[in-house]
């Protein structure tokens, strides 16, 4: 048996409700939940420069610098979390777990050739693809903690610029989820998030 094959993998772009159906999805399954994003700093300080070129440059800009200075296309080309940085850091926490029951994790860092490997059914993996009006609306309903961009000197050009990214991201995610044969869900506001998931939770269900 793979030494992943209890785990589930809910990833995804930006803004498509990720974490709030995979806490959903967990309580219906009886699941373990890992959320990648609660790791990102932990994971951060154990990456150096070697490991992660992209996360050291990251780091060393100003929040200027990162999303209003600029343009999407090369946010979107730098973003390390888009390119692999720290995957390893998540597949070594997700080995240190208990085996004992499933476990659901979920966030915008899995992607679909990185998580391909570690599956021994298509079916354990899906991948959340948000309209660009779904998204809005999401970072519309964010709280000022969460709105990293009002800390700019100019929070408008900085979400857009955030938006676009995410669109980028989220269109090559698609062709990426084409290309390899992954799961995807379109998310657009026409399903609610608990038939969201139930068709996941009959998705992601042992066998018996």
């Amino acid at each position: 048996m793979p030494a992943l094959d209890h785990v589930r993998w809910v990833g995804g772009g930006s803004g498509a409700g990720k974490t709030t159906v995979s806490r959903l999805l967990a309580e219906r399954l009886g699941a373990r939940l890992y959320a990648t994003d609660a790791t990102i700093r932990a994971h951060s300080d154990r990456l150096d420069a070697a490991a992660a070129p992209l996360l050291e440059h990251f780091r060393r800009m100003d929040l200027d610098e990162r999303w209003v200075r600029r343009d999407p296309v090369t946010m979107h080309r730098t973003f390390p979390w888009s390119h692999g940085e720290g995957f390893d850091l998540v597949l070594e926490d997700l080995r240190a777990l208990p085996d004992d029951r499933l476990v659901l994790v979920e966030g915008f860092r899995l992607l679909p050739q990185l998580v391909r490997p570690h599956l021994s059914d298509p079916r354990h993996a899906v991948w959340l693809l948000p309209t660009p009006a779904f998204r809005r609306a999401a970072f519309a309903r964010r709280g000022a903690a969460d709105a990293f961009w009002l800390r700019t000197t100019d929070p408008d050009r900085a979400l857009a610029n955030l938006l676009e990214r995410d669109r980028l991201a989220t269109e090559e995610l698609a062709r990426v989820c084409t290309r390899t044969g992954a799961g995807v869900v379109h998310v657009d506001g026409s399903r609610t998030v608990e038939d969201l998931a139930d068709r996941l939770a009959a998705r992601f269900a042992p066998p018996g």
